[in-house]
């Protein structure tokens, strides 16, 4: 804390010095001055918290000081030292807030007194001034929050207006005359890769710089209000209810703020006219919805009114026309047939004049059911585990100005599509491994009771998942190519006379004779005795 004595007496200004114990209240530095004057310079510099003055002084003295300190520093503490006993004087520290009033020649114990109360009413204060400014922080860093989702809820239910109308009269002056507004749309993924690099780690100072900015040309001018949407992780709604301004002209003026203050400028989406409140839902549609259709391979930054668009307008270009030429590339194996397959889609692309963000999400849905679909067909039952969300995304890079790059999106599909037939070739290859391992057991258990479930169970893999692989790999199915391996040990055992043929039906797995002798004809084309006479040595 800091004090400061103001007295044209300089032994009275010693006494006080050393009359008042300065560290027991933490009073660290001690201030004089010889008059008002030179008392109030000395205040505006210095902001002492205890102020001890006399009231007869040259130039300027008690009184007026005290009358200067209660309208420009209430905060201070003070205490006249006076000469005087006079109730006037007494009557004047009392009415321009004075802690308490002294006669010379000073009492320590009153002056103690005074210091005292002086130190514990600024302390008191000080803690109500400081829990006041926490207070007003708290309201600041909420207020922007509940105004932002009071809007948000305003778009997805408009009949929520007449609980907020007065709020929001007396806030921005959206009265009950406002009859027709239009919304605006601002996307921050359009925004520079340097920009969104730079706020990565903190979305919330984006949204936040953004929204300030906006609201500094709108609020400005009284022709709306910006607010982040919480319905979604990436857009700032503008609602414009102001006339003065056309609405285009208002938001190429917020381009350029945007644009000033992050060296980068946004694509703005923004509805036709709609009635208010009625409207907003339609509107913010509609602003949505002409971001969508904006032309990704135009670098520069623009405003996008929202324009009716033929529904029987038809897509310009499919992806799945390319389909079959790129899932023989990927099922090749060869990287050079996979970059030639993407190439003519990318021929394609380059053809278009314009690029929407409807067309590319069209694209991405289409690639998306078709890469499940292969994955089906190659891994079957574990697709879902090579499934991976980074791997089934559609790339769709943009330049450093936030346009679509084409060329970049060509090398960033053949790579992914390349990995992809890296991971079929491998898992082909592990399949082919694990049925090789599965005829070999077969081979050397063909005189047990083997079954498709026992193999499954000691291999650890579904029934289904066997016997399609098996028959894929072998042309056969796995209970046929047992009972292969059965018939040409049963030939072998056949041509030794002191073998019965029951003998010979147990020695290959089957204990039924009968049940033998069908499947062996089955498979030879004779009977088990047909077939020892024919071959008989």
């Amino acid at each position: 804390m800091k004090a400061i004595i103001v007295d044209d007496e300089k032994h009275v200004r010693e006494a006080i010095k050393l009359l008042v114990p300065w560290n027991e209240f933490q009073i660290e530095e001690v201030l004089e001055a010889q008059d008002g004057q030179e008392a109030i310079q000395s205040i505006m510099e210095h902001q002492p918290q205890i102020i001890f003055t006399d009231m007869m002084m040259p130039l300027m003295g008690g009184m007026e000081l005290l009358e200067w300190l209660q309208h420009n520093y209430p905060t201070g503490k003070t205490i006249v030292i006076s000469g005087f006993d006079d109730f006037q004087l007494v009557r004047h520290t009392v009415q321009h807030g004075g802690v308490d009033y002294i006669l010379k020649p000073i009492d320590a114990e009153q002056l103690h007194a005074a210091v005292t109360k002086a130190v514990d009413c600024w302390n008191r204060e000080e803690t109500e001034r400081h829990g006041q400014r926490q207070r007003n922080i708290e309201m600041n860093q909420i207020r922007p929050v509940y105004w932002d989702k009071l809007f948000s809820n305003l778009i997805n239910e408009p009949s929520g207006y007449e609980a907020a109308a007065a709020p929001l009269a007396g806030e921005f002056g959206i009265g009950p005359d406002l009859r027709e507004c239009r919304l605006a749309v601002a996307n921050i993924h359009t925004l520079s890769a340097k920009v969104r690099d730079k706020f990565k780690t903190d979305q919330d100072l984006l949204f936040f710089s953004i929204t300030n900015i906006c609201n500094e040309i709108l609020r400005g001018s009284r022709q709306g209000v910006a607010f982040r949407y919480w319905n979604s992780d990436h857009e700032i709604v503008l609602l414009l209810y102001g006339a003065a301004i056309p609405p285009l002209k208002l938001m190429e003026s917020v381009q350029a703020g945007i644009e000033t203050a992050l060296r980068s400028s946004i694509d703005i989406g923004i509805s036709q006219p709609v009635p208010f409140p009625a409207g907003l839902t339609e509107a913010y549609h509609q602003a949505r919805l002409a971001l969508r259709r904006r032309n990704l391979l135009v670098s520069g930054k623009a405003v996008h009114p929202y324009q009716e668009k033929s529904a029987s307008n038809p897509l310009l270009l499919s992806f799945s026309d390319f389909a079959e030429q790129i899932r023989l590339a990927v099922r090749s194996g060869s990287t050079e047939q996979i970059e030639r397959s993407v190439h003519l889609w990318i021929e394609a692309v380059n053809r278009l004049e314009s690029i929407t963000q409807e067309q590319l999400e069209h694209w991405r849905d289409e690639y998306r059911l078709l890469r499940s679909r292969w994955l089906l067909e190659w891994f079957g039952e574990q697709a879902e585990m090579n499934a991976k969300p980074e791997q089934a995304s559609f790339p769709l890079p943009l330049d450093a100005s936030g346009a679509l790059s084409v060329a970049l999106w060509e090398q960033q599909l053949s790579a992914e599509l390349s990995e992809l037939s890296q991971l079929m070739l491998k898992r082909q290859h592990q399949d082919n491994n694990v049925i090789f391992e599965i005829a070999k057991y077969i081979q050397n258990h063909y005189h047990q009771d083997i079954t498709l479930q026992e193999i499954a169970s000691h291999f650890y893999l579904s029934r289904e998942y066997i016997s399609r692989k098996f028959k894929q790999e072998f042309k056969v199915n796995l209970s046929d190519y047992i009972s292969g391996i059965r018939a040409e040990k049963a030939k072998l055992l056949l041509l030794n006379p002191h073998l019965r043929i029951a003998q010979v039906a147990e020695m290959v797995g089957y204990d039924d004779e009968k049940y033998f002798s069908k499947v062996f004809k089955k498979i030879v084309g004779f009977s088990p005795n047909e077939y020892r006479k024919v071959n008989q040595p």
